[in-house]
């Protein structure tokens, strides 16, 4: 299948998951978040080894989607909150994107440079493709971006270092 491409949110998901560390973590939710304003642009060769992809998403565009666990459950006003700490955290006004752009792609994985908060850090993601969908995902430490992970309670409450990434999208025919 050559060919350029151009995806975004209307052709699959890019999702983000937390999880909750300290003597707090009970109290705090293990997130999902999405990106709801994301760019691909893909050039898909043969052989394989010939393609690449480039992604951009816009940190404005990461809402609050699921808060699994907790003592409550995820008020409107919780999401609310989560996502201008994130907005803030990620310094949105500084960096508004993150961006990823491939090195080498194989059968069942992708290398490239991921973009967070204008450092760039080399990663390894997972893929697979079924017919015209192609998932995957990578796990990444926010502390190798240069960024703080969230904490509360005087550091009782804290965000996991480690998030993982995943998407999951469909090639157009």
């Amino acid at each position: 299948m050559d060919g350029t491409f151009e995806l975004g949110p209307e052709d699959g998901r890019l999702l983000v998951r937390t999880g909750r560390s300290g003597l707090g973590r009970r109290a705090g939710h293990d997130l999902v978040i999405e990106a709801t304003r994301w760019s691909a642009a893909v050039e898909a060769r043969e052989p394989l080894e010939a393609s690449s992809v480039e992604v951009t998403v816009g940190v404005d565009g990461l809402e609050v989607r699921e808060g699994t666990g907790g003592v409550k459950p995820l008020t409107d006003q919780d999401r609310a909150e989560i996502v201008k700490n994130l907005r803030k955290v990620l310094d949105v006004h500084r960096y508004p994107e993150i961006r990823f752009a491939s090195t080498a792609i194989g059968e069942d994985a992708v290398e490239g440079d991921l973009t967070i908060m204008g450092r760039v850090k080399p990663v390894r993601l997972t893929a697979s493709r079924d017919g015209d969908r192609v998932r995957g995902g990578v796990t990444v430490d926010q502390t190798r971006w240069g960024i703080k992970p969230y904490s509360a309670f005087f550091g009782a409450l804290r965000l996991a270092d480690e998030v993982e990434v995943e998407f999951d999208v469909r090639l157009p025919r």
